[in-house]
């Protein structure tokens, strides 16, 4: 018997689970809604989705699975609706939210009606936005995180695992605690610092206009992850915030160390700073989809000479190799310039070595 699956919120995230989901089961009946009636037109017309409606409370008693693939703030606020919905019994209910705690702790109490509710956290997103970009391909090989209560029985784990294995993603299980910590550490806690240099910057640039110019470069690189959408972050703060508040503490402690470092000018503990920072990162798993999205960046040395670009951008085109993103980085009269490229993927990259190596291209990738 086929599965009715309801996905509320088409962007991104929506629509590559829903395209993952049906490739993996083309008998599954996949409905949207999203708040956006642009959105849900969209999904359609792309087939991202089978059918749609206008309102909830028009699919989600039909649904054997619902997918809230929306800011947590709003997820909580649905789980309060389906609360008064006459759902299926057994339905099972997950989210896709960046933080766990609360919409567990919400999802939790649905358990009265005989339906179940296992928090999600696929780790894998793109540099773009919206329905439009969804691809099939998103998670794969991504963590994709769940966070089961002791209320959920196994068989419904096993059942949403079966339908998630479309994704291809790597499943891993964390009480919602662990995941908010971890999460904190190695994303939340990264974001508020990019957006804190941005603001640096910003301030700065009020009186030295010429620092925006400069910031153009690697600045804008470092801080990239800070374009991300303010109100998915607002939420993600202020429902991490019990977790974030310590770990804004010890960043605080960190930096009046190296405050201390330079005051005193310790040449050695300043070294030892950058180095052991340099042996921790050399050891981190490259290239592997974790909670923040990896970049497949390749940089391409290109001569002075009209028509440069339209012939690497050509060479990969014929080899029907997408690029996200290209920029010039360096490009000045009588000496080699260089080209930034980024890719969906790292098997993109690595083709996209091998092509323009055939065509006499020095190619390399950043450390």
């Amino acid at each position: 018997m086929s599965k009715r699956i309801m996905i509320i919120g088409l962007g991104l995230i929506g629509g590559s689970l829903a395209l993952a989901i049906k490739k993996g089961y083309p008998d599954t009946t996949i409905i949207g809604y999203d708040i956006d009636s642009k959105a849900t037109r969209l999904a359609s017309s792309l087939q991202i989705i089978d059918d749609s409606v206008d309102e909830i409370a028009k699919e989600a008693p039909n649904a054997d699975i619902i997918i809230l693939s929306a800011p947590v703030e709003s997820s909580i606020h649905i789980l309060t609706q389906l609360e008064g919905l006459p759902l299926k019994k057994g339905c099972l209910i997950t989210d896709v939210g960046s933080t766990k705690q609360t919409v567990v702790e919400k999802g939790r109490q649905l358990c009265e009606k005989g339906v179940y509710f296992i928090g999600g956290h696929p780790m894998a997103g793109s540099h773009k936005t919206g329905v439009e970009a969804s691809r099939e391909r998103l998670f794969e090989n991504a963590f994709y995180i769940l966070t089961p209560t002791e209320e959920v029985p196994k068989s419904k784990m096993i059942q949403l695992q079966n339908i998630l294995k479309a994704t291809r993603a790597k499943f891993i299980e964390l009480d919602p605690e662990t995941h908010d910590r971890f999460s904190g550490l190695i994303s939340h806690l990264p974001h508020i610092i990019a957006s804190a240099l941005v603001h640096q910057v910003a301030k700065v640039s009020e009186d030295e206009p010429l620092v925006s110019q400069l910031a153009a470069g690697g600045f804008r690189d470092v801080t990239r992850i800070a374009s991300a959408s303010p109100a998915m972050w607002r939420d993600i703060l202020l429902h991490n915030r019990d977790l974030l508040l310590p770990m804004l503490s010890d960043w605080k402690n960190m930096m009046t160390d190296i405050e201390k470092m330079l005051v005193e000018q310790d040449g050695q503990k300043i070294y030892s700073f950058f180095s052991d920072a340099k042996d921790v990162r050399d050891q981190l798993p490259s290239k592997e989809k974790g909670a923040l999205m990896p970049f497949y960046d390749l940089f391409v040395d290109i001569p002075d000479h009209p028509g440069v670009i339209s012939d690497v951008t050509a060479i990969l085109a014929d080899s029907n190799i997408s690029i996200t993103n290209i920029r010039i980085i360096e490009a000045r009269e009588d000496i080699m310039g260089v080209l930034r490229l980024s890719f969906r993927s790292g098997d993109d990259l690595n083709l996209a070595r091998i092509k323009l190596k055939d065509h006499m291209y020095d190619t390399y990738e950043a450390p």
